[in-house]
């Protein structure tokens, strides 16, 4: 028994390793990949029959070779199961159907009218049946749902521990939409989501060691660290927004005063605009019209918000030295007047040279990290957090007032 459990583990481990070169570097021959891999033939051979009959993989054609040879490249399949990904942000859901290479195949948006957790649970169950719809793609399976939010989640219970944002403590969310919709259910910080899938298929694709910087509503950074997400020992890692910048400052979401995200968020950039200005109708629109036409306030504000988040972040960098930090969120939005002044800071900062930062701000990119839970169990067999369907929920999510 011993030696059938070893030898399951090594398959497993070599099927991560195959389809990882896969991903990464495009088709390659069952000859090419034991080479890359280092793996015998008769082992890869074993493993890509496995991938070809679930369908995960297929052949393409023929390669002219050494010797009149005629190889025949293996290839992901991408197209063989629809990932959907959940964004839940305070009033609304970004919704994504994609390939197992996160691309988008439909996309919409429904309204967040409330944050009970089984309202939540029953809206996006709803969600799945019209997503699906909208995706086309009738043979496809449906491999799982991914859903990212902010908060400090239990990843291995895929339960919501803390979100100051919703009001939650301990709510079973990928449980609760499980029972209803009958396939495998994830659930993830939104900016852990985010870095899966920089990491998947993304501007981290071909690092091991990154930041995942994410300016928006609230300010966060997660790391990947030797190709790991890592979570920390309580799921609590990466909540950047929450060190300190001015002691005694002003009051932040999480009850505590001077967090960095209560001054440098794209929340709080347009509330110190509205109070410079005493216009309570400014939004993100008119900030990114206002830089765009060299309003000095609007160029002093923002500026002094990309400095201030690349002084904290170059502390990051000097304790965990990354090879790149990827940049999301909507403060990215505003451009060269935000990211400047955050290269500056940081290049100024830090011990040795600083690593590049590579804006993103494509379309879906949040919700995408959510389809990102689902697709990488393909490419990492030790991931978990997943559940499936139960009978029977003897836990109702809980709330409370923060």
């Amino acid at each position: 028994m011993k030696l059938k459990g070893d030898q399951t583990t090594a398959r497993a481990m070599n099927r991560r390793l195959i389809l990882n070169l896969l991903r990464r570097e495009g088709p390659r021959s069952r000859a090419d990949i034991a080479t890359v891999i280092g793996l015998s033939p008769a082992a890869v051979t074993f493993v890509v029959a496995d991938l070809l009959e679930e369908g995960i993989v297929t052949e393409g054609k023929a390669v002219p070779g050494p010797a009149g040879r005629r190889p025949i490249p293996v290839e992901i399949n991408y197209e063989h199961s629809l990932a959907l990904g959940f964004k839940l942000m305070v009033d609304s859901v970004e919704c994504v159907a994609t390939d197992l290479a996160t691309n988008p195949v439909a996309a919409m948006r429904v309204g967040l009218e409330g944050h009970d957790p089984h309202y939540v649970a029953d809206l996006l169950a709803g969600t799945v049946p019209a997503l699906v719809k909208l995706a086309g793609r009738p043979k496809a399976k449906l491999a799982g749902i991914g859903i990212s939010m902010p908060g400090v989640i239990n990843h291995e219970q895929t339960a919501c521990v803390r979100s100051h944002r919703f009001r939650w403590d301990n709510v079973p969310l990928a449980s609760l939409v499980a029972a209803r919709v009958h396939v495998p259910v994830w659930l993830e910080d939104d900016t852990n989501a985010y870095a899966i899938a920089q990491q998947l298929f993304g501007l981290g694709r071909q690092h091991r060691n990154m930041a995942v910087l994410a300016v928006g509503v609230g300010i966060s950074c997660a790391l990947v660290i030797d190709g790991k997400l890592y979570r920390g020992a309580n799921g609590a890692a990466g909540k950047f927004g929450h060190t300190l910048f001015e002691e005694g400052g002003r009051l932040c979401e999480c009850g505590k005063r001077g967090c960095l995200m209560a001054y440098h968020s794209e929340l709080s950039m347009l509330r110190r605009w509205r109070e410079t200005t005493g216009r309570e109708d400014l939004g993100l629109p008119e900030l990114r019209t206002a830089l765009a036409s060299g309003d000095a306030t609007a160029l002093t504000l923002v500026g002094d918000s990309g400095r201030g988040i690349g002084t904290a972040l170059a502390n990051l960098v000097n304790i965990t030295d990354p090879e790149v930090i990827v940049a999301g969120g909507e403060a990215v939005s505003l451009g060269d007047a935000f990211l400047t002044p955050l290269r500056e800071a940081l290049t100024a900062r830090t011990f040795r040279t600083a690593p590049p930062l590579l804006p993103d701000w494509e379309d879906n990119s949040w919700a995408r990290g959510a389809a990102a839970l689902v697709t990488q169990k393909i490419f990492d067999f030790e991931s978990s957090g997943g559940v499936t369907d139960i009978a029977t929920l003897g836990v109702r999510g809980s709330t409370s007032a923060a």
